[in-house]
């Protein structure tokens, strides 16, 4: 018979904000991976993020009603032989919540109903059951548990459990989890593209910045041991010394080569980007941009925090007798 947990047992959630600055060259590289391969996607399955976004908005109507009644639903039943029945839409609650103008929310929703995405019955909608296999969580849920499992290595090196878990028991745990677990993953998601498409001005312009700073990351110039946020953030700027090009940069997203072109221009003009001689494209972000930004990075390291904060404490009930 397993023990009830104890509340003392229970991961501090500001504790893991602290862990999470302090050893962040650690689990920035899973945390950008993680997004950016999500981002890319997500952009390849209607060649539009904000489309998909839209789809799991309404996928998500299904997990909250979940845990509005205290149901947890398993990966394999979640997304077995179902459509989901929304009531009633209402173009400006998406608007509002997802920070897209009203006017592309209804364009987008009339071209998902046209591609049979989904089905409208008055104010009702119903989202195929295809859609489901469309926004599976697959490779997410791998990067996702990767993620998970390296933050677990930092929370044993810094003692603040003794509990290891590897990546397959993570996975099953938030198999088992899935509808609490993805809740709460689409909820930090929606926080934080909202957050995002405000600063890069839209989220495929947001796709071709982290393919720049994964290359930055990846560059043999750019060694980091310990660094915490703000000195990673720092570092990072003008670390790499060969650049992506635009060609590169179209072939990793699937983005056509001259909607690259023309973002990457005005992340330029922005003071995201910098282009060289030989039009390579490096991060390179400097003054009241950078200060901006590591601001930013803290906001969404603390509702990074709060998403593991949930999620391992659940992993760890789930797996510790």
């Amino acid at each position: 018979m397993k023990q009830l947990p104890s509340i003392s047992n229970q991961i501090n959630e500001d504790k893991i904000f602290k862990i999470i600055n302090k050893n962040f060259s650690k689990i920035a590289p899973y945390w950008f991976e993680l997004i950016s391969s999500w981002l890319i996607r997500s952009y390849n399955v209607f060649q539009d993020i904000d489309k998909f976004i839209i789809l799991i908005y309404f996928i998500n109507k299904d997990l909250i009603f979940y845990r509005k009644n205290g149901l947890v639903i398993d990966y394999d039943t979640f997304y077995k032989d179902k459509s989901i029945e929304i009531p009633k839409i209402n173009i400006s609650d998406i608007s509002n919540d997802l920070h897209i103008p009203k006017e592309s929310v209804r364009r987008k929703v009339q071209e998902l109903e046209k591609s049979g995405v989904i089905k409208k019955t008055g104010k009702k909608i119903f989202v195929d059951r295809s859609a489901f296999t469309t926004a599976k969580a697959e490779q997410t849920l791998k990067e996702l548990s990767i993620l998970i499992s390296r933050f677990n290595e930092m929370l044993v090196k810094e003692k603040i459990t003794n509990n290891i878990f590897d990546t397959n028991e993570i996975s099953e745990s938030i198999k088992t989890n899935f509808s609490f677990c993805w809740y709460q993953f689409y909820k930090l998601l929606f926080i934080y593209t909202n957050r995002m498409r405000i600063a890069t001005f839209d989220l495929e312009s947001l796709a071709i910045g982290f393919v720049v700073l994964l290359n930055t990351m990846g560059n043999k110039s750019f060694k980091v041991k310990d660094l915490n946020m703000k000195h990673w953030s720092k570092l990072a700027q003008g670390a790499d010394e060969v650049g992506v090009n635009a060609m590169s940069i179209s072939d990793i997203t699937g983005i056509p080569r001259p909607t690259v072109v023309r973002k990457i221009k005005k992340l330029i003009e922005a003071d995201f980007l910098h282009i060289n001689e030989k039009k390579l494209i490096t991060l390179n972000i400097t003054g009241k941009r950078l200060k901006k930004q590591i601001k930013m990075q803290d906001q969404n390291m603390k509702n990074l925090s709060n998403f593991l904060y949930r999620i391992f404490n659940q992993i760890k009930i789930t797996n510790t007798n």
